[in-house]
């Protein structure tokens, strides 16, 4: 009996202390409940306001463009411009002028660009600016482009101007800040329209339906992706030739049925089985594709006459299509054993025309002269300067790879040396490996 009480009051005690427990506990609770409302209410004043943002840090190296969109709406359209405002600081640099200020900057409009390219983590961009503006040295325009900065697109784009292509986009390299936030070094580039200052040509104008004015004015693209503003026609027994229209965009029926006729003869004539026949040259200028068809063999260049592949035509008695300008070059850095159009690469690619135009003496013959005319003199002026493009974008390309988690053992030294072995391998294979004519053959 008396164990029974003793084993009873244990029980009380117990319950007692875990009853004083559990209250203190409550009490402490209560506070850090107090506590936690309090940091709530705290958050929901501060997501009232802006968030302050903290000053952004560029390399301090190039010119600066500062984006700002509507509400700072995100850019995740292709097809959408977001209304958006812009200034540019010359942090310095010298000739490069500012634009707009802080307190009033310039109205323009964003979207997105490309295809691959866009799926990548850092984008490329198209801007659309509120009037015709001359940039860092470049001529007035509204419409430009922001692209990645590779080695590639500074030795492509100089290689056309050294080519003598009719007209070659320039670039520049900044750095960007959009919507307060530092997004690295790109290359502000010239985008392909037509424009006096440009592919300088006629401009057809949209719903033409007079014949004469139909035949010229023409921006095309040979195109590798399913898009707006298309046609496409069988260009042989294997694969169909899908070809995109820039300029007009909107077309009547009769520049539609234009278009579609010029092309299919334009296939038949390269397609034609007597190489020795000239009826191609009448729809092509022939030295402007092989001054094309020299720049994808020393960048080589798979996609040259796989897509991005363009041609222009003026209006006049004697105008015939021209190959170019050049865009969306890359080097594929590899022995070449081969033609570039005949080489193998990691993804399917379609080499429209090149095979067949390389049977045709006329072709072989315009080759060879135009390779005598750059080769090696005018050619060998790429190396300098590539130096003295890439090499001054040390700090601002180190800036791009921690903003972006890119390896930074590729240094501009590296990028630099890269592309000039590359190239330098490409032209003295290409020497050695002209288009031979009838009687070598």
């Amino acid at each position: 009996m008396q164990s029974l009480r003793v084993k009873i009051i244990y029980k009380m005690n117990f319950t007692t202390k875990t009853i004083k427990v559990m209250l203190k506990t409550i009490k402490v609770l209560s506070c850090l409940t107090g506590f936690l409302m309090f940091i709530s209410c705290a958050d929901e004043i501060e997501q009232v306001n802006p968030p302050v943002l903290l000053p952004t840090i560029t390399s301090g190296t190039l010119p600066v463009l500062y984006i700002d969109t509507e509400n700072n709406e995100p850019i995740v359209s292709k097809e959408v411009y977001l209304n958006a405002y812009y200034r540019l600081d010359p942090m310095g640099t010298e000739g490069v002028e500012a634009l707009g200020t802080e307190a009033e900057p310039l109205p323009m409009r964003i979207r997105g660009r490309g295809h691959s390219s866009w799926k990548g983590v850092k984008k490329p961009y198209k801007i659309k600016l509120g009037k015709k503006t001359a940039i860092l040295g470049m001529p007035e325009n509204k419409h430009w482009a922001l692209l990645k900065p590779t080695e590639n697109t500074v030795a492509g784009l100089q290689l056309g101007k050294l080519m003598g292509l009719a007209w070659t986009p320039s670039f520049r390299p900044i750095e960007v800040v959009l919507n307060g936030d530092y997004i690295g070094l790109y290359f502000l580039t010239e985008t392909i329209r037509i424009d006096e200052n440009r592919v300088n040509i006629y401009e057809q104008q949209d719903k033409e339906t007079n014949p004469d004015l139909i035949k010229g004015g023409w921006l095309v693209e040979v195109d590798n992706y399913h898009d707006e503003n298309q046609i496409t026609i069988p260009e042989n027994s294997q694969w169909n030739l899908t070809l995109r229209y820039h300029s007009p965009e909107n077309l009547s029926e009769a520049q539609l049925k234009w278009l579609t006729d010029e092309f299919k003869a334009i296939n038949a004539a390269i397609y034609s089985s007597d190489k020795t026949s000239t009826e191609w040259e009448k729809y092509i200028d022939v030295e402007s594709m092989a001054r094309f068809f020299i720049l994808q063999e020393v960048m080589d260049n798979p996609d040259g006459f796989h897509g991005s592949f363009y041609l222009h035509k003026d209006l006049a008695a004697d105008a015939r299509w021209t190959a170019g300008p050049v865009w969306d070059l890359v080097c594929y850095n590899r022995e070449k054993t081969d033609y570039t159009f005949r080489m193998k690469v990691h993804y399917g690619f379609t080499p429209h025309w090149i095979g067949e135009i390389m049977h045709y003496e006329s072709f072989g013959r315009a080759v060879r002269s135009v390779w005598r005319a750059v080769y090696p003199e005018r050619l060998s002026e790429i190396y300098n300067y590539i130096d003295e493009t890439v090499l001054p974008l040390g700090a601002a390309w180190n800036k791009d790879c921690e903003r972006w988690n890119d390896d930074p053992t590729q240094t501009v030294s590296l990028r630099a040396e890269r592309i000039k072995t590359a190239l330098k391998r490409n032209m003295e294979w290409f020497d050695q490996h002209l288009p031979q004519s009838a009687v070598e053959r």
